[in-house]
């Protein structure tokens, strides 16, 4: 097949030849010593499968629902600020989703207003940061509304990082005469990136226009960076006033401690994703994949519970689904597609873990998503992380220095023979 990507590693080789150098460390992120970002995916290769070789099912059925929404696979596009890699950025994002047919999250830092995205995708999901004032955030949760939003994701998991070890790229905050000079070396390289932007007439759109009403000027993206930087972070009571403005389905990205995610719970909430930002949070805090088990053990039987981060391969999403997540969400995946090939390419890598999950289930001898549990995958001792949890909780009680300590149902190895 021309033109086709084969693996999600693959999708970002092509990306990082064809971005200029700058736009693709912006992708690549990460914070400081980059230990969360490097471990969200390492982590996934640490864990096992028991396959069966007989009675195998002939056919696997990979469809479930989040957050109302019916999707093809357990798998969702998670929402991502300025995606404008791409002139098309977001829109072709979820035209790609709703080929593939799964939801989309938009991010409101996302170069494309929400009304062009949910026409192309009415599975849509708006992310929102606690940003201004109560005011601020009633009118966009109204403008949402009207747009025909999905469900809410709040996101709390996103801290300040000033730097990390492999150096930040200078993005300016508008493309002045003066900033494309300077870029101009970068862009030259990188032709075919060029091109596709003069074929659409247009520059990188690095405004966030799902910050203000329609019709108002929107903000360029550091600019409501500044704004998030000078509200002050939320409390629970904030949470819980934030759910009750919206009567539909509201997920609480950024989970990874058993109690934050209790009181979530008990803030109304009816999905929590497990997650560290991909990496761009507080380094050292450990993978999703690790912490996941517990979470899902303390709260899985009363909301959703999804992982973001890390997933690179239809396997991952197999073992995090075994492991107590509803589905996965898919970050810098996705835009390593769209960098290569736009909407094409977004489709490629959902088709990659599509297969991938197929291919899995075939070899666990599962019919469906739904039949994974734990005795699929092999975990090794020491591998989850119980966050925030009392001494009570099996041996998993978090503590004071030392190496974390595990539930018993997830410290030994599942699924052996």
């Amino acid at each position: 097949m021309a033109g086709w990507i084969e693996t999600v590693a693959e999708a970002q080789q092509r990306a990082r030849k064809r971005l200029p150098r700058s736009v693709y460390s912006a992708l690549l992120a990460g914070s400081e010593k980059g230990v969360s970002y490097g471990d969200n995916t390492a982590s996934f290769a640490e864990l096992g499968f028991a396959p069966h070789v007989a009675g195998l099912s002939a056919k696997r059925e990979t469809a479930t629902t989040v957050m109302g929404q019916e999707i093809s696979m357990p798998v969702l596009v998670s929402p991502t600020g300025v995606q404008a890699v791409h002139p098309d950025g977001e829109v072709a994002v979820a035209r790609a989703a709703a080929a593939r047919g799964t939801a989309m999250g938009l991010s409101s830092f996302a170069s494309k207003p929400m009304e062009e995205v949910i026409a192309a995708n009415a599975k849509t999901f708006l992310q929102v940061y606690w940003l201004g004032s109560r005011d601020d955030m009633l009118r966009r949760m109204e403008r949402a509304r009207a747009a025909g939003v999905r469900g809410i994701i709040v996101t709390l998991d996103w801290s300040f990082s000033y730097g990390r070890d492999w150096g930040s790229p200078r993005i300016p905050e508008r493309l002045t005469f003066k900033e494309m000079l300077r870029f101009a070396p970068e862009c030259l390289a990188r032709p075919r990136w060029l091109w596709d932007f003069a074929k659409s007439r247009s520059l990188p759109d690095l405004t966030a226009p799902n910050i203000t009403q329609p019709g108002e000027e929107a903000p360029t993206f550091f600019g409501a960076y500044y704004q998030w930087m000078q509200t002050p972070p939320p409390t629970w009571e904030d949470v819980a006033w934030l759910r009750a403005q919206w009567d539909g389905p509201f997920m609480l990205k950024g989970v990874c401690r058993v109690d934050d995610a209790r009181r979530a719970v008990d803030a109304g909430v009816t999905a929590i994703s497990v997650s560290n930002h991909g990496g761009n949070n507080l380094d050292a805090t450990p993978a999703p994949i690790r912490t996941l088990p517990a979470v899902a053990e303390a709260v899985g039987h009363e909301v959703e519970v999804l992982l973001d981060g890390g997933v690179r391969r239809g396997s991952d999403v197999v073992k995090a689904v075994a492991l107590g997540a509803r589905a996965v969400m898919i970050g810098r995946a996705y835009l390593w597609g769209l960098a290569a090939n736009g909407q094409a390419g977004v489709e490629n890598v959902l088709d990659i873990l599509s297969r991938g999950i197929d291919s899995a289930l075939l070899g666990l001898g599962r019919s469906s998503v739904h039949e994974l549990t734990p005795d699929d995958v092999l975990v090794p001792d020491g591998f989850t992380r119980a966050l925030g949890v009392g001494r009570g909780f099996g041996s998993g009680a978090d503590r004071a220095g030392g190496e974390p300590r595990t539930p018993d149902t997830a410290a030994r190895p599942l699924g052996t023979v």
